[in-house]
């Protein structure tokens, strides 16, 4: 089992930066490779981002690619999302999830998840 905590949302002006946190607990954490969900009013989950178990691969959405970058730190089970030049468009709920598969940009793979974290950004 995997537990996963989220933090480090809040409110922004465009163009700022936001860096989340997705704290694990579980034995099994650093065999787990985890992605980032938004989901904004109105609109289906969507992927953000995904780094596998070792962290030596990263995958990132089209709308966030070079302004997202996530990352681990396994001695301290945590994933980050560090988040970049922000745009009101980046406005969700942000969730971290874990999974021991390898089909990383669908929701449907992912075994655990977090509560969710606010992000806001105004223009």
């Amino acid at each position: 089992q995997v537990q996963l905590v989220e933090s480090g949302g809040g409110l922004v002006q465009a163009g700022g930066s936001l860096r989340l946190s997705c704290a694990a607990s579980g034995r099994s954490f650093g065999s787990n490779n985890v992605g980032w969900f938004r989901q904004a009013p109105g609109k289906d989950r969507e992927f953000v981002a995904a780094i596998t178990y070792t962290g030596g691969n990263t995958y990132y959405a089209d709308s966030v690619k070079g302004r997202f970058t996530i990352s681990r730190d396994n001695a301290k089970n945590t994933v980050y999302l560090q988040m970049n030049n922000l745009k009101p468009e980046d406005t969700a709920v942000y969730y971290c999830a874990a999974t021991g598969r390898i089909i990383l940009r669908l929701d449907s793979s992912y075994n655990y998840w977090g509560q969710g974290n606010q992000v806001n950004v105004s223009s």
